[in-house]
């Protein structure tokens, strides 16, 4: 089996280990060497991550080919209809194209840990909390699908990647575990990529990070 790490990526923090001006990378909630994302999520985004340190696993959970299912918790300027709904769940036109059917509904506010800083909320505009359920990895996809129908992102969380989900992590709390995934014999040989598109468009540089002696296994926080 693979090993991974289940990481609540919080606010404001890259999904990279090189080093980009003064913002946070995950060089500072992974200490464990030998581990990259499978993946990517926006800087201003939250929620689940997946790191691995076997490169096939890797390709397979990141590649859009394997259609791995990703939800996210959407919330949103506006009430949103039955029509917008609708219009999210067939597919969206965006700029690079229209986006796979999805799974799209309301949802109430979820339980979820308090974002620092909070959403700029307007009085005069209601919010509304959406989930969709989505099998491809679009640049800022989510953002852009609901401005798409009327109704623009405020705050974006990553619950879930397949079956694993960000449930019982505190933002910055990380859990790690085998991953029992049965990957195309074509695949098996993939190297493990540690750099991630993220870098290029943050001006950052590819990392160099190498496992090191005396490193510690972070404990899972509950």
């Amino acid at each position: 089996m693979s090993n991974i790490i289940l990481l609540n990526k919080p606010y404001h923090v890259l999904s990279q280990f090189s080093e980009s001006g003064e913002k946070t990378t995950l060089a500072s909630f992974i200490k464990t060497p030998g581990f990259y994302p499978a993946g990517r999520l926006d800087f201003d985004s939250e929620g689940l991550m997946i790191l691995t340190d076997d490169g096939a696993l890797q390709h397979h959970l990141a590649h859009p080919q394997f259609k791995m299912e990703k939800t996210y918790w959407a919330q949103v300027e506006g009430m949103v209809s039955d029509v917008a709904i609708e219009q999210l769940a067939k597919g969206v036109v965006l700029k690079d194209g229209l986006t796979r059917p999805a799974q799209a509904r309301v949802i109430d506010p979820p339980h979820v840990w308090e974002r620092r800083p909070p959403i700029r909320e307007r009085k005069d505009i209601p919010t509304t909390w959406i989930e969709l359920k989505i099998t491809e990895g679009k640049n800022r996809q989510v953002r852009r699908m609901t401005a798409a129908v009327g109704h623009p992102t405020l705050r974006l969380i990553r619950y879930a990647i397949g079956a694993w989900t960000t449930e019982g992590l505190a933002p910055g709390e990380q859990r790690h575990m085998e991953a029992n995934i049965t990957i195309p014999s074509k695949n098996k040989q993939r190297p493990l990529k540690n750099q991630r598109s993220t870098a290029a468009k943050t001006g950052g540089k590819a990392s160099t990070r190498k496992p090191t002696k005396g490193s510690k296994l972070l404990k899972t926080k509950r």
